[in-house]
């Protein structure tokens, strides 16, 4: 997310403070990935006249996003600004990049155009990843498949929920290998975006191309794998471009916001190659990571924030790291707003005001069966039912897990909850998942995710 800076004009804070909150409000409304590929992106720019103007890195996402989300982002942004506004979307002007003639050589693949554009965020680099116990398996993984891709760990396998700096580290990894080879073929593209190009190739009888400008990398940066699956067409596409990629020695990251295990949807042959090689979760950071988060992002946008501070908005803002530098972006603009050291007084006033109902509530029955039926994409009515089909099954006592956890009720109600079974059953389910997360790393790390996402303060 873009960072004020304590030296623009005020109208202009205002505007992306704006911008912020409407990002908050519309987040849950939308899938992740079409939040993250279509509105995460966009740039304000300026406000005059009740216009407001947004920038967008590419015709393709300023069209998508005039036809599918305008009228709801007016109304939003109206909202946040006090006054009707009207949203004008222009494609974001880039300089094309000054690619020098190299020397041939033999053994190398041709870099297509559509790969040859692709610039990592120069922001997300290994140096400005703060590392700790959450994170230090997927980072050890991401910076050897940096210095030597296609030779360890292969393909590398990251997962996590949003928000915890899956993205910072492909685009670190990319930084890091075209900071030593500028020419090096490195991609970067998301699920959803691989699944869109795709379709649009297979309308335009333009199929090879796609599978060259896919296939012509030697690393291959993969978001949100979770997308293409149940999508047939899609995952066998994938199948085979990522067969292609490994047999040639090529280097293959991926993310997902859960372990190749838990994509049930996906066809077993790409769930088996996704765990061929390392498979690393990102979870959430402790208090001290956290605080460390928040210095980090201080220094970076040179805003003074002391140690106590930033402890505090660790300890008492809850959620994903995004949310916590939100946060740290929201204490920064207000202190300049009114004119004000960034204090501790100032981060009590602001999380009183805009945190503290957040996470207090307990989940209630009804939002853990949604959380695990949308995780393990099973229906509820499947999971409150009487099938015995084994992912089912396994949903079921997940969800009766969380329950106990959760809200520390009798089995015998849990039992009438999970349609009137019996006691014992309930008990059977909660020791089975129970036991399984005691030897399963990968298990254990979905569901502490899981009601992590419902309940922030388990």
């Amino acid at each position: 997310m873009d960072q004020f800076s304590l030296d623009e004009r005020e109208d202009q804070i205002v505007l992306r403070q704006a911008w912020d909150q409407v990002l908050a409000r519309v987040k849950d409304k939308l899938p992740v990935t079409s939040f993250d590929r279509f509105l995460k992106p966009l740039k304000p720019n300026g406000v005059h006249d009740g216009r407001v103007c947004f920038l967008a890195p590419g015709k393709f996402i300023q069209e998508w996003v005039q036809e599918k989300y305008i009228e709801m982002l007016e109304q939003a942004l109206g909202d946040e600004l006090g006054r009707p506004v009207t949203l004008e979307l222009r494609v974001e002007a880039r300089e094309k990049p000054v690619i020098a003639p190299s020397p041939v050589k033999v053994a190398s693949a041709p870099i297509s155009v559509e790969t040859s554009v692709f610039r990592p965020m120069e922001k997300f680099t290994f140096d400005r990843f703060v590392v700790g116990q959450s994170n230090r398996l997927a980072f050890a993984g991401a910076k050897a498949v940096a210095a030597a891709p296609g030779q360890k760990f292969n393909p590398l396998f990251i997962y996590g929920q949003s928000g915890l700096g899956k993205t910072h580290l492909l685009h670190a990894i990319a930084n890091e290998i075209l900071a030593r080879e500028p020419n090096f073929p490195v991609t970067y593209i998301t699920a959803q975006q691989f699944a869109e190009e795709f379709v649009h190739a297979l309308q335009n009888n333009r199929i090879d191309q796609f599978r060259r400008a896919q296939r012509s990398v030697h690393v291959w940066l993969v978001d949100d794998i979770q997308f293409v699956a149940g999508k047939d067409k899609t995952q066998e596409e994938v199948f085979h471009t990522f067969n292609y990629l490994q047999g040639m020695g090529k280097q293959i990251v991926l993310c997902s916001d859960r372990p190749p295990r838990d994509l049930l949807l996906m066809d077993e042959r790409l769930r088996s190659r996704f765990e061929s090689g390392l498979v690393a979760d990102v979870q959430m950071p402790d208090t001290e990571t956290r605080c460390a988060i928040i210095l980090k992002k201080a220094e970076q946008e040179k805003v003074e924030v002391d140690h106590s501070t930033a402890m505090f908005l660790a300890e008492r803002v809850p959620g994903n790291v995004r949310i916590l530098e939100g946060a740290l972006t929201k204490l920064a603009a207000q202190a300049s707003l009114e004119g004000l050291p960034l204090s501790l007084d100032l981060a009590e006033a602001m999380v009183d005001q805009y945190y503290q109902s957040v996470g207090i509530a307990k989940p209630s029955f009804d939002q853990i069966l949604l959380m695990v039926g949308k995780h393990f994409q099973i229906e509820v009515s499947e999971i409150k039912g009487i099938s015995r089909k084994a992912p089912i099954a396994h949903a079921r006592h997940v969800a009766v897990y969380m329950t106990r956890e959760i809200t520390g009720d009798s089995w015998k109600h849990i039992g009438a909850l999970f349609g009137n079974r019996d006691h014992t059953s309930m008990m059977h389910g909660y020791r089975k998942i129970r036991d399984m997360m005691d030897r399963d790393k990968e298990l254990n790390s979905s569901v502490r995710m899981l009601m992590r996402d419902l309940y922030p303060e388990v």
